[in-house]
């Protein structure tokens, strides 16, 4: 499926005609598809190449020792989490992945440091942790432009979302999908889901996988090219927006047979606000064709109960 293609540059160019198409571009393709494709996204292509790299030796460390980096009070937010620990909202059988976490790192005394734990460095790969580091800054700052895209879209002052953003409880994470070594129990290695946070943005995987469910309710294989990122929206912000902008449901199935034996890796950025963030229904997204859909609640009471369902916190 090729999904809408956007370039970030148009809303960054200073060109008010270019930044309003971007705008409305974006906010059709979050109305109707809820997926879109980033171009000039602003993350280096050698940095995603120094990602992939750290995080595939990381990897390739026998189990017991990726275990010690496995801090299971943390509910999977830091550090590692082995194979099997997640499952999706409503299945019971785990997901055929293992995953790696970084989160924020506060660097202006602001006292919301308080509430995140520290990231876990990996010894072995000393480059590993300044590179989640590095790309993590670089998510957030592309994720705040896309955000102040679509506060504009929704009518709302372009720098809505930037005060909730900054030193919010954004998550980078490093999966693998094993090979498959026997006849899988499931075709599916990440059983379909809807994201939590607001955005999501995902450089582009080692192996195809990811499909998404049309509105006609058929699956469909996403692939964005190589200079791309792939953006969704994620249940925060459809709770935000009263339903009108549109969390797509996703899922990641294994390969043909004939690839059983190699890995996926894939490294989606969770773009979440800080925990205070009310997502109340926005008021214009509420009227008598759409009345109100949700409890209000806030971000952190949403996240809690959400990793309470996906069986990474008891």
């Amino acid at each position: 499926m090729n999904i809408p293609v956007i370039d970030l540059n148009d809303f960054l160019s200073g060109d008010e005609k270019k930044k309003q198409d971007f705008v409305n571009k974006l906010g059709k393709a979050y109305e109707e598809v809820g997926f879109v494709a980033v171009k000039n996204h602003g993350i280096p292509d050698d940095l995603i190449a120094d990602l992939y790299k750290y995080v595939q030796q990381f990897y390739a460390f026998p189990t017991e020792k990726k275990l010690k980096y496995e801090i299971k009070e943390l509910a999977g937010q830091r550090g590692y989490t082995s194979f099997g620990r997640e499952h999706a909202k409503g299945y019971e059988a785990p997901d055929l992945k293992e995953f790696f976490q970084h989160g924020q790192t506060v660097e202006d005394n602001d006292p919301i440091k308080k509430e995140y734990p520290d990231n876990v460095k990996v010894e072995e790969v000393p480059e590993f942790t300044p590179t989640l580091n590095k790309a993590y800054r670089n998510f957030e700052k592309s994720g705040t432009s896309l955000l102040q895209a679509i506060a504009l879209f929704l009518g709302l002052d372009e720098h809505y979302f930037d005060e909730y953003v900054h030193n919010g409880n954004s998550i980078l994470r490093a999966i693998h999908y094993p090979p498959i070594s026997g006849e899988p129990k499931s075709a599916i290695r990440a059983e379909q889901h809807e994201d939590i946070n607001l955005i999501t943005l995902l450089v582009g995987a080692s192996a195809d996988g990811l499909q998404i469910l049309t509105n006609q309710n058929e699956w469909v294989g996403v692939t964005s090219l190589p200079e791309q990122i792939v953006v969704n929206v994620g249940d925060m912000l459809q709770r935000l927006t009263n339903n009108r902008l549109r969390s797509t449901t996703h899922r990641v199935v294994n390969p043909p047979r004939e690839l059983w034996g190699t890995s996926r890796f894939s490294i989606p950025f969770f773009l979440h606000p800080k925990s205070s963030m009310s997502l109340a229904c926005l008021e214009g997204c509420i009227n008598e064709d759409h009345p109100k859909e949700y409890e209000d609640a806030t971000a952190g009471e949403y996240l809690d109960e959400r990793l309470r369902e996906i069986g990474l916190k008891k």
